[in-house]
This record gives C-alpha cells, sequence and structure tokens, in this order.
C-alpha cells in the first residue's frame, strides 16, 4: 500500500507554508473537497448526496474527465459547488518535467473554461494529483495566480485495502472547524465512498459543522 496521511500535522504545515491545508476560521466551516471527477454515475450519486443536505463542496476535476463528460461537468457548477483543477491527465508530479506538468495544467484549465462558457469559471485553485508536485512545479502555478489546495482529513475512499467503515473513521475521528477534507469521485473509491459520504454528512451536520467551498 502507497504511504500517505490521513490527519496532515503541524509540522508538514508548517514546511509547506505556500500550500493551503486548512482554512482557520470562526464559524466552524469545513471544505469537503472531491478529487478526480466527473464520472459517470459516481460524480452525479455525490451530488444526490450533497443536494439532500444543501451542503456545497468544491470538485477538482481532471480535464480529460470533463472533456469526456461536459454535462457532468455543468451539473457541479448548476448547482453550485465550485471548480479546480487536477491537471488534464491526472499527472504525478514527481515524476514529470516542469514545463510539462504546467503546459498539462494549462490544458485543463483551458478545458474548464471552454466547458463552462454559461457560467465563465476561472479556476484559481489547484490540487496536484496523489499530492505530489514540485517546487519549481508550485512556483510557476501559483505566479499564474493558482492557490495549492492540498487537505487536513484524508478519507482514504481510494485505498480498496481499507474498510469503508475504516474511511468513515479517517474523517469524523479528525475533522475539526477549518478542516479541508478529500474524497474521490471515482470508480476505485465509490465503494468506500458509498458508505462513508452520507454517514460523514450527517456527521457533520448533526455536529453543526457548516459546509463551504474553497475560493
Amino acid at each position: 500500500m502507497s504511504f500517505y496521511w490521513i490527519k496532515t500535522n503541524q509540522l508538514i504545515k508548517h514546511l509547506f507554508s505556500n500550500y493551503y491545508w486548512d482554512i482557520p476560521n470562526k464559524e466552524n466551516k469545513i471544505y469537503l473537497t472531491f478529487d478526480d471527477g466527473p464520472t459517470p454515475e459516481i460524480t452525479e450519486w455525490v451530488l444526490s448526496e450533497l443536494k439532500k443536505r444543501n451542503a456545497k463542496a468544491s470538485f477538482f476535476c481532471i480535464g480529460n474527465n470533463i472533456e469526456k463528460h461536459p454535462e457532468i461537468f455543468k451539473k457541479i457548477i448548476d448547482e453550485g459547488h465550485n471548480i479546480g483543477n487536477h491537471t488534464y491527465d491526472h499527472l504525478n508530479g514527481w515524476k514529470t518535467a516542469t514545463a510539462t506538468y504546467l503546459n498539462n495544467s494549462l490544458l485543463c484549465a483551458k478545458q474548464i473554461q471552454q466547458s463552462s462558457t454559461k457560467n465563465n469559471i476561472q479556476s484559481s485553485i489547484f490540487r496536484p494529483p496523489y499530492g505530489k508536485i514540485t517546487k519549481s512545479q508550485s512556483v510557476q502555478l501559483r505566479q499564474l495566480g493558482y492557490k495549492i489546495i492540498m487537505w487536513d482529513v484524508l478519507s482514504a475512499d481510494f485505498d480498496q485495502s481499507i474498510s469503508p467503515e475504516k474511511c468513515l473513521q479517517n474523517v469524523i475521528k479528525n475533522v475539526k472547524s477549518g478542516s479541508i477534507i478529500v474524497f474521490h469521485d471515482s470508480v476505485k473509491a465509490s465503494q468506500n465512498l458509498k458508505f462513508a459520504l452520507p454517514k460523514t454528512l450527517d456527521y457533520l451536520k448533526e455536529n453543526n459543522f457548516i459546509f463551504d467551498v474553497i475560493y
């Protein structure tokens, strides 16, 4: 199993302070995020669960998936959620030359704009796939006006070796005001997601957390 951390510690946040790991606030706001869509059926199910609870989220979309599924992408926007850049081809920054990574990210930005002309979306948030990005890639993206959005709480829904209950506990045991929470609207994550997301949403509402989007 690949290494990842569920709860981002303060040392990591300090060492990489140019990235957004959480968004501290006094209103008990949390920030749900979904990576890797839009995906047929999965993203639409996520949108339905969010709508039932009047919850908003930020979707970090892969450009290639936007191009293949423009109607689902438009539905995300129409239902009041925000859009983030997740590169066009889900690139691992640690294994990709800076120029290639930047061009791929700009291709995603172009796809976002072309597929949302009615809403004129100019996304200013970026999440590196796998959370892997080099310093030079980060510098250039931030010079273009992007905020690099990481996370405070990782559900690990993509990890098929963990149980759906463990996925749920990863979130509800670690969430606090200001947390940026990561789920994935992907086929790979769907089994854990379909168990954990509704229960997470209900837990957050019952504990008076407020859902907000990242700009």
